[in-house]
């Protein structure tokens, strides 16, 4: 037996994490610096169209615009986030230097004319592309800089959003389903840390939300069982409905722009089409709330994220009208990310249903608001702890089970079509020996048609 209390591994760990350390803290300054130079430009652009709304006419040419910056300069960075998974699987051409000011440009064109997106894909994004120039600078080897690009999502994500324990999970489980990028443990905790306090440093400040306190409906068992069963169930229910929400979400945005492609054959006229449809959209609603962001009202009484925290803060159909606005606006070729507008989607609906079943509006607002991004990007644990970091610790479980149920009934589908399926889901169902949601998409498809031919539609089959 040894009696050294330090053996030659605990130097060789402790090297380890300094080395990490010393490599990780410059760039997620770096990323920490540009995402918060992006979240005060949003800011401004935005108020600038609240308060020049004509603006929003423009923003056909504004598509046409970001469709001829990715065609001259963007290249390869066109994949956006897929891009970056893809090269953190199998190294190849690398992410370029260039990806991060085009998409810092082109998301704020499409927030100043009033496309809907997010901001997530946009701070991914840089986070990948800095990265990749500071591996190249430092020289790491294709191991090494696979890492330090999971290190960059987890820098930019969690400091677009102000939750750097979420930033880091995520950054670790988006890439395969059922399975976490543990190598990169170390790297992600200490950029997305870094990354967060260099946005706070910057003076830029996150939105804070609030799940008030709500008494316990009683019931006829609640002496012998304390806890709420009833609203357990409620929440289940509920979550079943999120799941399915991400799944429409992700499928209408794949097949949106699968349309386009296929049915317009020039390409900058997708988002010409894209941007008119938007502003059709808006003439026939009457109101712009499901433009942009979605978090700072345009006009008193204007259904945001934070007003889903409260009675009558949405309508009703408040989350289908997102889902189109914003499928529409990325499937023709808009900038941004999805997972605002998925926030936004979440927190109407569970506004909605916590009205449909007598629940506590604002938990029910939290729950939608984290379990559809987790369906949409098959990431249960990052937004558990995501509901843990912006609600607080009281309501885990039903973050959990919300967050779960949610990825569950999402299916085999995503935002991100470049994720691998390490365990799929539902063993021996038809997707679940896809290698990557792209592929499962593609089975999907063709199954959907064979079953559209066989009864006649589309196809010839029998009628």
């Amino acid at each position: 037996m040894n009696d050294k209390i330090f053996t030659s591994e605990h130097f060789s760990i402790l090297k380890h994490l300094i080395r990490w350390t010393l490599i990780i803290i410059p760039i997620a300054i770096a990323i920490g610096s540009t995402v918060a130079l992006f979240l005060w430009l949003l800011n401004v652009v935005i108020h600038f169209r609240f308060h020049n709304p004509f603006i929003l006419y423009l923003l056909p040419l504004a598509g046409v615009l970001i469709h001829f910056i990715y065609k001259w300069i963007g290249k390869s960075s066109e994949k956006g986030n897929n891009l970056i998974i893809d090269e953190i699987h199998t190294p190849g051409c690398g992410v370029p230097k260039r990806m991060a000011p085009i998409v810092l440009i082109t998301t704020i064109i499409t927030h100043l004319f009033g496309g809907s997106a997010g901001r997530e894909g946009t701070a991914v994004q840089i986070g990948g592309s800095i990265a990749q120039m500071f591996g190249k600078w430092f020289k790491l080897n294709e191991k090494d800089t696979a890492i330090i690009l999971i290190a960059g999502v987890a820098a930019g994500f969690g400091a677009v959003f102000g939750t750097p324990l979420t930033g880091a999970i995520f950054a670790m489980e988006v890439l395969t389903i059922g399975r976490i990028q543990y190598d990169a443990l170390l790297p992600c905790l200490i950029a997305s840390i870094v990354a967060d306090v260099t946005v706070a440093a910057w003076g830029v400040h996150h939105t804070a939300y609030h799940i008030d306190a709500f008494a316990a409906v009683p019931h006829w068992f609640s002496a012998y069982l304390p806890f709420d069963f009833i609203l357990l169930f409620k929440i289940i229910i509920a979550s079943v409905a999120f799941g399915l929400a991400s799944y429409l979400f992700a499928i209408l945005v794949h097949s949106m722009k699968a349309f386009f492609v296929k049915r317009v054959s020039l390409p900058w006229l997708i988002p010409v089409l894209g941007g008119l449809i938007i502003i059709g959209l808006t003439t026939l609603i009457g109101k712009p709330d499901y433009l942009s962001l979605g978090i700072d009202p345009e006009h008193a009484g204007a259904v945001t994220i934070p007003s889903a925290f409260h009675a009558g803060g949405a309508d009703s159909w408040s989350w289908l009208w997102k889902t189109i606005y914003t499928t529409v606006t990325l499937a023709t070729g808009f900038k941004g990310g999805e997972v605002t507008p998925l926030f936004y989607i979440g927190a109407t609906l569970g506004n909605t249903l916590s009205v449909l079943m007598d629940a506590p509006v604002s938990l029910f607002a939290a729950l939608g608001f984290i379990a559809v991004f987790a369906g949409a990007t098959n990431t249960p644990l990052a937004c558990t702890f995501m509901g843990v970091e912006l609600f607080g610790g009281q309501y885990a479980l039903f973050f959990a089970v919300a967050c779960f149920t949610a990825y569950f009934f999402s299916g085999h589908s995503g935002i991100y079509s470049a994720q691998r399926i390490a365990v799929p889901k539902v063993s021996g169902t038809r997707f679940s020996d896809s290698a990557t949601l792209s592929e499962a998409g593609n089975r999907r498809q063709s199954y959907v048609q064979k079953k559209a031919a066989k009864y006649g539609f589309g196809g010839k089959g029998k009628k």
